[in-house]
C-alpha cells in the first residue's frame, strides 16, 4: 500500500545516458523518484510492468526499436500508466502519432524540457507533491 505522501515514482526509458540523468535529477530536486531506468525498447516494457510506476516518461527514438513499440506493449497490457514523450524529435507528425496512440504529453527535450516536472506531477495518480512546482 502507497502511503499518500510517498514522493511519486517515475519509470526513464531513454537511450541515452546523459538524458537519463538529466531527467532523473530535474524530477529529484522536485521531491519524485525514478523507479527504474530503460535504454531498449525490450527493457522498458519489461521494467514499466514489473515497477508499476506512476508515469513513465519515454524516447521516441531507441538504437533499437521506437517508443512506439513500448507505448503500444504497456497500454495493451495496463491503462493505469500515464506516459510522457520527451523527444529530440518533436516534429508535428510525431506529437500527433504518440498523442493518438495513448501519450498524456509529448515535450521538446530542448525547448520544454523543465515543463516536464509539472507534467509528471500534474499525471500522477496522487497529484502533485506538496511543494511549489515551477517551470522555465
Amino acid at each position: 500500500m502507497q502511503h499518500p505522501a510517498s514522493p511519486i515514482r517515475v519509470f526513464l526509458a531513454d537511450d541515452s545516458a546523459l538524458s537519463r540523468l538529466r531527467v532523473a535529477e530535474l524530477l529529484a530536486a522536485q521531491g519524485m523518484v525514478v523507479a527504474g531506468q530503460a535504454e531498449t525498447p525490450e527493457s522498458a516494457v519489461s521494467g514499466i510492468l514489473a515497477t508499476q510506476p506512476d508515469v513513465a516518461v519515454l524516447d521516441v527514438q531507441f538504437e533499437n526499436g521506437t517508443g512506439m513499440q513500448v507505448l503500444r506493449a504497456v497500454l495493451k497490457a495496463t491503462q493505469a500508466i500515464p506516459f510522457i514523450i520527451l523527444s529530440n524529435h518533436a516534429e508535428p507528425a510525431y506529437r500527433e502519432r504518440y498523442l493518438a496512440a495513448g501519450a498524456a504529453c509529448f515535450f521538446d527535450k530542448h525547448t520544454e524540457f523543465y515543463q516536464l516536472g509539472e507534467a509528471v506531477a500534474t499525471l500522477a495518480p496522487q497529484g502533485p507533491v506538496n511543494q511549489s512546482v515551477s517551470s522555465s
